[in-house]
């Protein structure tokens, strides 16, 4: 391994830990303005009728969840939407990781779980969602496209 490379491992691994961090902080910045849209279905909903307060979509999965053959349906229903409509995508592996930023209880109560493969970051029209983890994010999802990577990755850590 060359010097180059070594240094190139380091700087795109403290990126990727950066853009982790600041997707972490958008979700739960969104989540408190209520700019969050959770699951799926809800989210295939809601851009069927208003694609442009999508920001973001982020798309999440585990290893067990490759082989949904109805899941990795959606999600390339889902991705070529977000083209079309030039909305940020984002996939991310850490489930578990999802459910706690969002705050989703660890205790089963008898409550369906929510579902956090399909996750929408939305902007209001009266008060747009302003803060630095959204620019961050978007400006890594920006630059995965000039890498030709459309749809950027990052795995969300456990802490």
């Amino acid at each position: 391994m060359t010097l180059e490379e070594v240094v190139g491992c380091n700087i795109t691994d403290k990126k990727m830990d950066t853009v982790s961090q600041a997707l972490e902080e958008l979700l739960v910045a969104a989540q408190r303005q209520d700019c969050l849209t959770v699951g799926v279905y809800e989210s295939a909903k809601l851009m069927t009728v208003d694609p442009d307060c999508v920001v973001l979509c982020v798309l999440a999965t585990d290893e067990e969840d490759q082989d949904d053959i109805a899941l990795q349906i959606h999600f390339t229903l889902l991705q070529a939407f977000c083209c079309d409509n030039d909305i940020n995508i984002l996939r991310v592996s850490g489930l578990r990781r999802l459910a706690q930023v969002l705050g989703e209880p660890t205790t089963l109560d008898n409550s369906e779980p929510r579902d956090f493969h399909c996750i929408l970051v939305t902007n209001s029209q009266c008060q747009p969602l302003k803060c630095q983890a959204l620019k961050d994010v978007g400006n890594y999802c920006e630059e995965s496209r000039c890498k030709n990577q459309w749809i950027p990755y990052l795995s969300l850590q456990e802490r």
